[in-house]
């Protein structure tokens, strides 16, 4: 009917697709969708009715985006218990550390324990790795994509 390839299409429904899931994400206000459909080149009748479009429809696809959003495992619980090898029938003075680490998750309502084990210097160069990942998200430049992403 329109006379266009099928590829050119395609392209536009998706280009729609993005905008307003995009628009609807960020929750922008109509000035801010304004300004940024205004940059695209579009006829005045063309962005007020895709203007219209998304103040009509923000609600629905923001509930849709969070119905297909993947539900992580959260954090219940955690054990952990220290044991230590002094000695064995064939070595008398050897002493062997082992940390067990018993991790509760909570998905879906149902809870899962994950049981992991390790030495302790793997265990220090994993907090050190956390502690500087959490150092990495009070910068600014973290902060700043993080509220994007919301």
């Amino acid at each position: 009917k329109l006379n266009l390839d099928i590829d050119a299409v395609q392209r536009a429904v998706e280009g729609l697709t993005y905008l307003l899931t995009e628009s609807s994400k960020l929750m922008i206000s109509e000035t801010d969708f304004q300004d940024s459909i205004h940059v695209l080149g579009f006829s005045d009748e063309l962005n007020k009715l895709l203007l219209q479009l998304y103040l009509d429809n923000r609600k629905d696809i923001r509930s849709i985006l969070n119905e297909l959003a993947p539900r992580l495992p959260s954090y219940h619980n955690l054990e952990w218990r220290l044991d230590v090898q002094l000695a064995s029938r064939s070595l008398r003075q050897q002493i062997k550390p082992v940390v067990t680490i018993k991790l509760h998750l909570n998905q879906n309502e149902d809870q899962t324990a994950q049981v992991l084990q390790t030495d302790p210097s793997t265990l220090l160069h994993l907090i050190q790795q956390l502690e500087q990942a959490l150092g990495e998200m009070k910068t600014n430049h973290c902060r700043r994509i993080v509220r994007n992403m919301k």
